[in-house]
């Protein structure tokens, strides 16, 4: 299976944070899965940081790599997609994710509500704290 971390899920996964469901967390893990992280999140990650809303320390593109995920740049056909998204959500690096993930069949880990309202493929990934 293909996996793009939304970038929420991402910093979640980065950080043990618990609201990630157990089930994600098995599915990054399984090694029989290719995760992938688009340049929309790393691009995300760091706009938050030079804004001062995300505190990491050390550079994104290096420590994503040390997690062994795959990247996937942003490419045209994914840029085509955006103007014929519905208006369901706003922010762009969300919809970027999505056209990305209808664009190559992955999987969009996401716990963000609005994305799950698309039709694409989308997975919940929102503890129940259980």
């Amino acid at each position: 299976m293909n996996l793009l971390l939304d970038t929420h899920i991402l910093l979640w996964w980065l950080g043990g944070d618990n609201r990630l469901m157990k089930g994600a967390v098995e599915l990054i893990e399984n090694p029989g899965n290719d995760v992938w992280i688009s340049a929309a999140s790393a691009w995300e990650i760091s706009i938050k940081r030079g804004l001062g809303k995300l505190r990491m320390e050390g550079d994104v593109s290096q420590m994503l790599a040390g997690e062994g995920f795959g990247f996937l740049p942003i490419r045209f056909p994914e840029i085509d997609r955006v103007e014929a998204l519905p208006s369901l959500h706003r922010d762009p690096f969300d919809r970027m994710l999505i056209c990305q993930a209808l664009q190559y069949g992955y999987t969009l880990m996401t716990a963000d509500e609005k994305v799950l309202g698309y039709q694409a493929p989308v997975m919940d990934c929102r503890s129940t704290g259980t």
